[in-house]
């Protein structure tokens, strides 16, 4: 089928081919014939009220040492796409606030775009939690360091993170007997002029942080528990946590209940839950990863799944 599909993502050139997603992305559409486009944030422009890029057609292979072939950039507008994938990591900055609404002029055009841009602004990975407080623990969100003190005071034992970051990055665990309590607390909230995210600690953290995909709503039958290394507190396989592939809970298919319809119903296509214990902590939809390592220990094809559900959407049936 002639379905053309774009990416907006950081240098491909730089990915970690074992563990990236996106590249499993790409591989699984030109498996169906898709055609592929190469775009970074920097390649995106708007004309008038449309939406250009510097664009360049993307051949991938899967070869450790060899994985892609970029072919001479054009300028092109990108309603001539069917379907842009934006794939670019958090930070969630202004710049990338500012190719939300420049995605979302393409698909005013009739480019899909996944996820759907304006969702993904509205959709904070760690804030939107808090549509779903029935599935997490206690939270608490401000840049007031006394209002997180007293937060900890009050359950004894917390996480803090910053809005917007990935991978694990500033995330702390803090006691009210921490020596540098006021310090974290002063760094995470760079001294009151940025919220900061608390959780109560669930310690369930041992056994894994969960990571379960989402496509369209609908979850894929396992999870990766991702196991924090040796004195760490952080499931992140960034931070050096081990991943485990495990089947979902009864209780994880509850959660999934719980979020899925609503990530539909707001255009968010592929979407990464984290849950602890019993617990939703982070909705993940810039760029949601795990997809390469459940693969491996399934035998599973998960970006092609979400292949499928792209070309449902623009109406081919395969």
């Amino acid at each position: 089928m002639g379905i053309k599909l774009g990416v907006v993502m950081d240098p491909i050139g730089s990915i970690d081919y074992k563990k990236d997603s996106t590249l499993a992305m790409l591989l699984a559409a030109q498996r169906r014939g898709w055609e592929l486009y190469y775009m970074q944030q920097a390649d995106l422009f708007l004309e008038n009220s449309h939406c250009h890029a510097h664009m360049a057609r993307l051949e991938v292979r899967a070869d450790p040492r060899d994985w892609y072939t970029l072919h001479d950039a054009r300028i092109a507008p990108l309603g001539g796409l069917d379907v842009v994938l934006m794939r670019k990591d958090p930070p969630f900055d202004l710049e990338f606030l500012y190719t939300t609404y420049l995605l979302e002029r393409a698909e005013a055009d009739g480019v899909i775009v996944v996820n759907r841009p304006a969702a993904i602004r509205d959709a904070n990975e760690k804030l939107y939690t808090a549509w779903f407080a029935h599935c997490c623990v206690p939270m608490r969100v401000s840049r007031d360091r006394r209002m997180l003190e007293t937060f900890l005071d009050k359950y004894g034992d917390i996480i803090v993170k910053p809005l917007n970051g990935m991978g694990g990055t500033s995330v702390f665990r803090v006691r009210p007997q921490d020596p540098n309590l006021h310090v974290i607390l002063e760094t995470i909230t760079d001294n009151g002029r940025r919220s900061a995210m608390a959780q109560r600690y669930i310690p369930e953290i041992s056994a894994g942080d969960k990571r379960i995909l989402l496509i369209d709503g609908e979850p894929f039958p396992h999870a990766l528990a991702r196991i924090p290394a040796a004195g760490e507190s952080r499931g992140n396989l960034a931070a050096g946590a081990t991943g485990v592939g495990i089947d979902l809970s009864e209780r994880d298919r509850w959660i999934c209940t719980q979020v899925g319809p609503t990530l539909r119903e707001r255009g968010l296509l592929f979407v990464g839950l984290d849950v602890i214990g019993d617990y939703l902590t982070e909705i993940n939809v810039t760029s949601p990863t795990c997809i390469r390592e459940l693969d491996a220990q399934y035998g599973a094809d998960i970006a092609g799944l979400l292949m499928e559900a792209i070309a449902s959407k623009l109406g081919y049936a395969e």
